[in-house]
């Protein structure tokens, strides 16, 4: 059985106040036509669909526009799941009325994990959507304690082992940050204050988790699949090969993993250097279309410069912002401040405590905070 694989669409999403609607629509066009041209069984959807809680009115239009292309003109089945970016319920709303027409959709949490069964010479293959939770709407949805993410996917995925049967090849759609994958800068952490990782070893027995959450295209254990993000979300990810993933199934639970490069309308790239050579360069550049990348600017230049942003968007359009490195190298002073920026909000805490209280929070107040934190997240997303 073939599977076409993706996740961490982020529709939506605004990178240095610009909105990459038409990148996202662009690459999208070349997803729907990949699709048309390989005939999958089923596309899988790995979750983080939009990039907030309640998308911008054009990113709805442009998922409504990809799906029925995928499920009415090409006669795809989709398996799609909510992501720590998304809002479940609006989500999963109609998704029941769907089903019939090939969208499955899982955006809540519940007792009974929702599963898809399909067929192929080989026989039946069932696929488990698993969509992102919170431990505390797992633990009401489960009616079990569970403090911790792994705690908390761990039961969810007993709960499908309970059902699933025996001699039935399986797949699990998951979003999860399993311990071992590469990270990058855009991946809102699946944690505030503690943990979000889980062990390679929770999904034992499964013959294919298709996941979402991390946006470097991987492999984990040789089963453990992350597609990647479909564009360049951070800095971080200048270096990366996007790409969506074709995966075979086989008969006997092997897995077989093609990368499918795609397009992007604008790539993101870094340039360093002085000002004035920097636009020499673009100038004397061959291809127009490097021109109109997304470039982040990183000026060598020691001296004093006039509006180097407006120099450098008349040969680079779409310049993001510019960093002047002789300012970056602050000293002790500069260091400090940016380690207080990459620490994560339960870090700080964490150490205004120790330095308040003289002693270290004990589990049951990381995990108080932990929930306080988390829920104070959510109601940000929801407002976001």
């Amino acid at each position: 059985m073939r599977f076409l694989h993706t996740a961490d669409w982020h529709l939506g999403r605004l990178f240095h106040a610009r909105s990459l609607i038409e990148d996202q629509a662009h690459i999208l066009d070349q997803f729907v036509e990949l699709v048309r041209a390989e005939r999958p069984d089923a596309v899988l959807i790995a979750g983080d669909v939009y990039d907030r809680a309640v998308p911008p009115p054009e990113a709805v239009a442009l998922l409504d526009d990809v799906l029925a292309r995928i499920i009415l003109d090409a006669g795809v089945p989709v398996v799609l799941i909510a992501g720590n970016h998304d809002s479940a319920q609006r989500l999963e709303f109609g998704a029941r009325l769907m089903q019939s027409q090939g969208l499955h959709v899982a955006g809540c949490t519940s007792a009974t994990p929702a599963s898809v069964a399909l067929h192929d010479a080989h026989g039946e293959v069932r696929i488990y959507a698993l969509p992102y939770a919170e431990p505390a709407v797992v633990r009401d949805a489960l009616g079990a304690e569970l403090a911790t993410h792994e705690a908390a996917l761990c039961a969810q995925l007993d709960a499908i082992r309970a059902i699933h049967p025996h001699g039935v090849r399986s797949v699990v759609v998951g979003h999860a940050f399993v311990v071992g994958g590469a990270v990058s800068e855009s991946e809102r952490p699946l944690s505030v204050g503690g943990s979000g990782a889980v062990a390679a070893q929770a999904f034992d027995g499964f013959d294919l988790v298709a996941l979402g959450h991390l946006h470097r295209p991987q492999t984990i254990d040789g089963r453990l699949h992350y597609a990647g993000s479909l564009l360049k979300y951070s800095l971080s990810e200048c270096s990366h090969e996007k790409s969506v993933s074709m995966i075979d199934l086989g008969g006997d639970g092997s897995v077989q993993i093609t990368p499918m490069p795609l397009r992007p309308l604008r790539d993101l790239r870094i340039v360093e250097g002085e000002l004035a050579g920097l636009i020499a360069a673009a100038a004397a550049e061959a291809d127009d279309a490097r021109r109109d990348d997304y470039v982040y600017a990183r000026l060598t230049d020691t001296g004093a410069l006039l509006d180097p942003m407006a120099k450098l968007r008349q040969v680079y359009p779409n310049a993001l912002a510019v960093e002047r490195t002789v300012l970056a190298r602050a000293g002790a002073a500069g260091d400090a401040a940016r380690r207080l920026r990459e620490q994560s909000t339960g870090e700080l805490f964490a150490s205004f405590f120790r330095e308040v209280a003289d002693a270290e929070l004990d589990d049951g107040q990381r995990v108080a905070l932990e929930q306080v934190l988390a829920g104070m997240a959510a109601a940000q997303r929801e407002s976001a």
